[in-house]
C-alpha cells in the first residue's frame, strides 16, 4: 500500500462525510438551515485560505477577476475537483465545474435543493472582491448543476463602481461559458507541485471541509443538535464506506485493528491501537481533524468518534465501542 493510495482513500472517506453532513442537514433540518450551514462553511474556508492561497499559487499580482478565477481553477485542481477556466479579458474570467460535481458525487446531487448550492457562491465567490479590497469585483452565475444545467459555471467581472452586497452575486442563465481549451489553462509549477504533494493536498482538501463543518455545525445548531447531526452523518457514511475503504487501504482481510492503524496513519493522526484479550484499546495523542481549532468542543470529538462506531458496526455488528477518556476508546466483541 503506497502513501498516495492511502491518502486517496482517506480523502474519499472525509469527502463522503462532508457531503453526508450537508445531506443530513437538508433531510433533518430543511433546506434553509442547510443553506445557512453551507454559507458559513464556505465563508470560513475563504477567510482562512483565500489570501494565503493566492500567494502560494503566485496569483497575488494579477488583476482581481483573473486572480480570483485562477485561484478557483488551480486550488480545485489540486483538490481533485473537475474545473475549467476561460479568460476573456483582464476584467472578466470564467470558471466552470462540469459534471460530475465533486461536492455532490453520484446520486447525492438529487438530494440538494436549489437554494443550498447558491449558498456556497454567496459564502465564497461573491466575497472575493471584499477580500481583495476591490469592491467592484462580482461573480455572475450562469448555470447550476443542481438545477439541471451541464455544470456550475459563471464569471468574475470587475465593474467601474463599487458593488453593494446584494449585487456581488447575480444570476444570468442566458449566458454560457466559451469552450474550454486545456492547453491555454493555468498550470501549477511542476517543480513545486510533484504528484506526491498533490496527493497529500487532495487529502487535506477534503479533511479541511470536515474540520470547518465541525465548527460551523456546532456554532450554528449548538453542541447537542449540531453534534448529533455531525455524528449521524459520520455513522451512516462510515457504515456505507467501511468495506470499500478497508479494501483501498489493503486491510480488508487483516481485521479491524489493522484498518484503524492504516486510517490513523494516512490521516496524519498520532494514535496507538493495542490488542488485548478483552479487545482493542484506541488512544489518540493528536487528532489531525482538530488541528487549528483553538478550543474544540467535546461534541466535535463525539461526532468524529461516530466514524469509528459506524465502521465497527459494518465490520461486526455485535462488537461494542466505549469511550474511556477524552481521546480514548475500548472496542470489545
Amino acid at each position: 500500500m503506497s502513501d498516495r493510495a492511502a491518502w486517496e482513500a482517506v480523502g474519499d472517506w472525509h469527502h463522503a462525510w462532508f457531503t453526508g453532513i450537508v445531506l443530513t442537514a437538508v433531510s433533518r433540518r430543511g433546506s434553509r438551515d442547510a443553506a445557512e450551514l453551507v454559507f458559513r462553511i464556505f465563508r470560513r474556508q475563504q477567510q482562512a485560505t483565500f489570501m494565503s492561497g493566492l500567494k502560494k499559487l503566485g496569483l497575488d499580482g494579477l488583476p482581481p477577476a483573473v486572480a480570483a478565477a485562477r485561484y478557483h481553477y488551480l486550488s480545485n485542481f489540486i483538490g481533485g475537483v473537475g474545473v475549467e477556466y476561460v479568460e476573456e479579458s483582464p476584467t472578466k474570467a470564467w470558471i466552470r465545474y462540469p459534471p460530475p460535481r465533486w461536492i455532490w458525487p453520484g446520486a447525492t446531487i438529487c438530494g440538494i435543493p436549489s437554494e443550498v448550492n447558491p449558498a456556497m457562491l454567496r459564502g465564497w465567490h461573491a466575497n472575493n472582491g471584499v477580500m481583495l479590497g476591490r469592491l467592484g469585483l462580482g461573480f455572475v452565475c450562469t448555470g447550476q448543476t443542481v438545477d439541471g444545467d451541464p455544470g456550475l459555471e459563471g464569471y468574475y467581472i470587475e465593474h467601474d463602481r463599487d458593488l453593494p452586497p446584494e449585487e456581488r452575486l447575480r444570476f444570468a442563465r442566458g449566458e454560457r461559458m466559451p469552450r474550454f481549451d486545456p492547453a491555454t489553462a493555468p498550470r501549477l509549477p511542476a517543480a513545486d507541485w510533484p504528484a506526491e504533494r498533490i496527493a497529500k493536498a487532495k487529502r487535506g482538501y477534503a479533511m479541511e471541509y470536515c474540520r470547518t463543518a465541525l465548527q460551523e455545525a456546532v456554532a450554528l445548531f449548538g453542541p447537542m443538535e449540531g453534534g448529533h447531526l455531525l455524528g449521524l452523518a459520520a455513522r451512516l457514511v462510515a457504515m456505507q464506506l467501511f468495506h470499500e475503504t478497508a479494501a483501498a487501504l489493503g486491510t480488508a482481510e487483516r481485521g479491524f485493528a489493522a484498518f484503524l492503524r492504516a486510517m490513523f496513519a494516512a490521516s496524519g493522526d498520532t494514535a496507538t491501537v493495542s490488542e488485548g484479550e478483552d479487545g482493542l484499546t484506541v488512544t489518540i495523542m493528536d487528532l489531525a481533524l482538530l488541528r487549528g481549532i483553538a478550543h474544540p468542543h467535546d461534541a466535535m470529538v463525539v461526532a468524529w468518534s461516530d466514524l469509528l462506531a459506524g465502521a465497527l458496526a459494518a465490520h461486526d455488528r455485535f462488537a461494542r465501542i466505549e469511550r474511556t477518556g477524552p481521546l480514548a476508546w475500548r472496542i470489545s466483541a
